[in-house]
């Protein structure tokens, strides 16, 4: 049952963006920020904490701002849009700084300026919940509400690139005019820099009259419709012989292809910049030797291989190595290779591609770390290490292991801001041999 009304100060913030209140047991309270004071009611609880209805907010941040989006607060999609950006990132950097601290027990020789660039409009994949409501007789579409597993209301969507954004509300009329509208649970949304892709899971095939009406819809707000029936591998276009969906780093004059389900960084412009400063980071010279693992597509690989003599990129995923392969190829790079191995495990010595030296490692790995492929990192004995991270505490979890065990020193790190108005921590961490 919810408690009574509580007044007190907020200290910190947690890693979803809620307030923090140390009013006995712990209490969470989204919506509230640190220094502020604030009346408060506890409304579930658990083990450890509880949760709070912020209810007033008494002694405000001064870097408070009022949210752009009409839906922030119901919608889940975004957590700190309370917060100005320059906070954001400063919050940002502190919990870096804390993970490092209390999990790695080290501290860089150098903290970075952190990456930023636009703050709206900037996501270009994106993973869109639908879902027939019959008592309000219409589809839904948007993120998940922020405290139920209900698609939230929303007409449109201040962080979703271009044209996305702006037609969330007319992707639910068009929807709600289907005959399979219950059928149609989800929108994979992918902005190149040719097409915008819609991917609808169907959970039976549209009719004629369906098709018609999705082609008609596309044609006007220029977007690519596909049908994703089962698995990743039924994604198929609504219409036959679409080219290709690429983007672009023009700094290095690459364009790479890439499908509307595989995985890319989110965030274009911060992507562009953080493969600039990997490279100026590693410091690679002509006779440079690179291992990219988790090397995806090659958005860091290609790159790399402008700079260095030769790269090797890893990655677990068969599709995204033969697409890596592929764009090598489209861009005329001869001194990249690519192979498959699950980077999930220890890597059996002998393995082909760890039998030539390296002088640099970039590692780039999902949110659970790369612990497993530390001792075959600190094996090749590389002078430098940069390592790309999404979660803060995997980070500062395999940080240390690399300074206190296998020989290697924190010469920077800092954040980017690849996710604004959420609690997503992106980072990166550059490493020396001590040798």
């Amino acid at each position: 049952m919810p408690g009574e009304d509580e007044v007190d100060s907020v200290a910190a913030l947690t890693h979803e963006g809620e307030g923090v209140v140390r009013a006995g047991k712990t209490v969470f309270v989204a919506g509230a920020l640190p220094g502020e004071r604030i009346r408060f009611r506890r409304t579930r609880h658990h083990r450890q904490h509880d949760d709070g209805e912020l209810l007033e907010v008494i002694e405000p941040s001064p870097s408070r701002v009022t949210p752009q989006c009409k839906h922030f607060g119901t919608c889940g999609g975004c957590a700190l849009q309370h917060l100005s950006p320059d906070a954001q990132i400063e919050a940002k950097h502190a919990e870096l700084r804390d993970n490092f601290e209390r999990s790695a027990r080290v501290s860089p020789q150098e903290w970075l300026p952190p990456l930023r660039g636009p703050v709206w409009a900037y996501r270009r994949r994106a993973r869109l919940g639908a879902k027939y409501v019959i008592k309000k007789g219409r589809v839904l579409v948007g993120f998940r509400e922020r405290l139920a597993p209900y698609v939230a209301e929303v007409e449109r969507c201040e962080v979703l690139a271009a044209p996305v954004g702006n037609m969330v509300g007319e992707l639910a009329v068009l929807l709600g005019g289907l005959s399979i509208r219950e059928r149609l649970p989800q929108i994979e949304v992918a902005v190149a820099d040719n097409a915008t892709a819609l991917v609808l899971r169907v959970l039976e095939p549209p009719t004629p009259e369906d098709v018609r009406k999705l082609q008609e819809f596309a044609q006007a707000r220029g977007v690519r419709f596909y049908l994703q029936p089962q698995g990743l591998d039924s994604v198929r276009p609504l219409l036959d012989g679409e080219p290709p969906l690429f983007y672009r780093l023009p700094r290095f004059g690459l364009e790479l292809e890439f499908a509307p389900t595989d995985f890319l960084q989110i965030n274009a412009a911060i992507n562009e910049a953080l493969v600039s400063r990997a490279i100026e980071l590693l410091g690679l010279r002509s006779d440079s030797t690179v291992l990219d693992l988790f090397c995806g597509l090659g958005n860091f690989t290609l790159p790399l291989a402008k700079v260095a003599r030769n790269v090797v990129g890893v990655e677990g995923d068969r599709v995204l190595v033969d697409r890596a392969k592929h764009n090598a190829r489209r861009n005329g790079i001869e001194n990249a290779e690519f192979h498959v191995a699950d980077l999930s495990k220890a890597v059996a010595p002998g393995t082909e591609w760890l039998r030539q030296p390296f002088t640099h490692v970039l590692i780039d790995p999902p949110r659970v770390g790369a612990r497993e492929i530390l001792p075959a990192i600190a094996a090749l004995k590389p002078r430098t290490v940069l390592y790309i991270s999404c979660h803060p505490g995997s980070l500062a979890r395999d940080v240390g292991i690399l300074t206190h065990e296998l020989g290697f020193s924190v010469r920077a790190a800092g954040v980017l801001d690849m996710f604004p108005h959420t609690g997503h921590v992106e980072s990166l961490a550059l490493l020396e041999s001590k040798s």
